[in-house]
């Protein structure tokens, strides 16, 4: 397989990055959404061989990064093997916004969570059961209820804006 074989995805990191079984790789999943429409969403397994790249990945990168992965499919031989990509470049993007705010009893900050869904950016306080919402670009969608309705919310916002949209 030549350079010209190599496909690049753009993607956010979708949890903490493993290493591999003796330290010279790492292993990742990343979140792909080439579209707006839910079912073209996909979380591509990723593997990275190189040593350098690999430290850079397990000690530089957090989940909700957006990276930009180069590298080669892997298809599965067996029904019971996974499809992932080896990658042979990365790139930074975009960093993880990691939103703080004072605590109000003692003024210290208080890091929450954004989560991601898509093309959505949901705010995850454990201090409050609702959950506010926004696209990627900025849209307000509204606040749900509980974390668990976060799917009927982004439901009854795609229904009336088109899937995805703001």
């Amino acid at each position: 397989m030549g350079a010209a074989d190599a496909i690049a995805l753009d993607g956010f990191l979708d949890e903490e990055t493993v290493p591999g079984l003796h330290g010279t790789s790492t292993r990742f999943r990343i979140f792909v959404s080439p579209t707006d429409e839910r079912t073209d969403e996909m979380v591509l397994p990723c593997t990275v061989t190189d040593p350098v790249m690999a430290a850079a990945v397990l000690n530089d990168l957090v989940p909700g990064d957006k990276v930009r992965v180069t590298g080669y499919f892997r298809v599965p031989r067996t029904p019971d093997e996974p499809m992932w990509l080896a990658v042979t470049a990365l790139e930074l993007l975009q960093t993880a916004p990691q939103p703080t705010h004072p605590d109000p009893d003692t003024g210290e900050a208080i890091t929450a969570m954004l989560e991601r869904y898509g093309p959505y950016v949901c705010f995850i306080d454990a201090d409050t059961d609702e959950v506010p919402v926004w696209t990627e670009t900025g849209a307000w969608v509204g606040v749900a209820d509980t974390p668990a309705d976060i799917a009927e919310l982004l439901d009854s916002h795609e229904q009336r804006h088109g899937v995805g949209g703001d």
